[in-house]
């Protein structure tokens, strides 16, 4: 054998073993994609000047067309598969009604403390670097177009005491609200949230049934539904580096780099903050959890890479899920019960970034938010980001339902929208970690409980 044939055959041997491991895992199919889809997004952006601007949003909208039917292939079993997860989940601990409490008072523990630290930490970094005064008035007034910088607004908003007892007022009619009176409406309009009560209600009333062997149906139903759900879940799993490559091109074929570059103090602020959000989440995890942090941020990466590419926490609970159980050392019947709600109501992440926004805004349009003010804003974030949608774009909607409540003109929101979808993809990167960092620090709790 001659050396050329030599060396030819070494290559195809490691494209071979390329290949293989490339086939077997996911994080690695991730990671090409969204690499590619960079480059490609940088070909088709406005600053390569290579294509029409028309041109390349058309081809930004072919190339995530896998994306757009992975992410419609999640939402169509999303519900059954929430709502079965859950049931199932409760279901399994039935013999444990005790531990059962003892998980669920330990998420929303886990769940409040995070959040709120999370909204405090965001309103402490916007105060402190302040990115919104590094905006040029000018430059913020052409982009809003005609929209004012400084508006009567402000004058006319309500005071801290009667905002304070406007929300005092609202709280039951809030509270009754959660209780959802027509489950399939709420599925119909995709309210997470009510659909995960609805669940905790049936697997309630399974777990305090003192006569379970009549409801073994209705369990089979259940199973069957999350069976099906989670095949159709591993048949778009297939297509996820697809998804990933076109999503990630059609994003900077649309901004570009120049419009991250112009808003470099604003990302950073958010960014900064997400970071230190995830070093408190692997501190948790050595000090409650009683795992390495780079064992778990390796464990977890794979999950990380599919929801900072989707920017939806929904999206990738059905693969939290099995490295909850495969690598996080989680009963299955408990990442069952956890992943699904903790994906639903643990939005630590959405809550740092719009304390952010909120502030970076304000600060845009020359409004000075007063100590009550953002302490207001503080716990209405925590609440809203609570049971928030895990989907692209939803905290947009609850950012620009605040700023008008606490009368800020609206000018810098058009710089938070340029960027939104970057962040989002950052911020939901970051709220999965927290889920399964919860799910790792239950079951440790919950095992160590047992052992005593």
């Amino acid at each position: 054998m001659t050396e050329t044939m030599r060396r030819r055959a070494q290559y195809r041997r490691l494209a071979f073993r390329l290949e293989s491991w490339m086939r077997t895992r996911l994080w690695a199919q991730v990671m090409a994609g969204l690499v590619l889809g960079v480059l490609t997004g940088l070909l088709l952006g406005p600053e390569a000047g290579l294509i029409p601007r028309d041109t390349a949003e058309l081809i930004g909208g072919w190339l995530a067309l896998p994306g757009s039917i992975f992410l419609s292939l999640i939402k169509m079993v999303l519900m059954p598969l929430v709502l079965s997860s859950i049931v199932l989940g409760l279901a399994a601990s039935a013999s444990d009604p005790a531990g059962l409490r003892a998980s669920g008072t330990r998420l929303a523990g886990f769940v409040g403390v995070t959040t709120l630290a999370a909204a405090l930490l965001g309103a402490t970094l916007g105060l402190t670097i302040a990115p919104g005064t590094l905006i040029d008035p000018a430059t913020a007034e052409a982009v809003a177009g005609d929209a004012p910088l400084v508006s009567d607004a402000t004058e006319e908003a309500p005071a801290n005491n009667d905002r304070l007892g406007e929300i005092i007022q609202t709280a039951p009619d809030l509270i009754v609200g959660l209780v959802p009176d027509n489950p399939l409406a709420s599925a119909v309009q995709n309210e997470m949230l009510a659909i995960v009560i609805f669940g905790l209600f049936l697997g309630a009333a399974y777990v305090s049934s003192t006569n379970k062997t009549r409801l073994d149906p209705l369990l089979g139903v259940f199973e069957g539904l999350l069976e099906v759900s989670m095949t159709v879940v591993r048949w778009a799993m297939y297509i996820t580096p697809y998804a990933v490559f076109g999503l990630t091109a059609q994003l900077l074929a649309r901004l570009g780099l120049g419009s991250l570059a112009a808003l470099g103090a604003y990302v950073g602020t958010v960014l900064i903050g997400l970071a230190i959000l995830l070093i408190l989440y692997l501190a948790l995890v050595a000090l409650l959890g009683r795992m390495n942090p780079l064992k778990f941020q390796s464990a977890v990466g794979e999950a990380q890479l599919l929801a900072f590419s989707t920017s939806s926490s929904a999206a990738v609970m059905p693969l939290s899920i099995r490295i909850a159980v495969e690598k996080l050392g989680a009963p299955p019947s408990m990442a069952s019960f956890v992943i699904p709600l903790a994906a639903t109501v643990n939005m630590a992440g959405t809550a740092l970034y719009q304390a952010v926004a909120v502030i970076f805004v304000a600060q845009v349009a020359g409004v000075t938010l007063a100590p009550g003010e953002i302490a207001i804003i503080v716990l209405t974030l925590v609440a809203s980001s609570i049971g928030a949608p895990g989907a692209p774009g939803v905290s947009i909607a609850i950012l620009s339902g605040l700023i008008a409540s606490f009368g800020i003109p609206p000018a810098g929101l058009v710089f938070v929208l340029g960027v939104d979808r970057f962040l989002d993809m950052a911020r939901t990167s970051v709220n999965v970690t927290g889920d399964l960092a919860a799910t790792r620090i239950l079951a440790v709790s919950t095992h160590r409980k047992n052992e005593d």
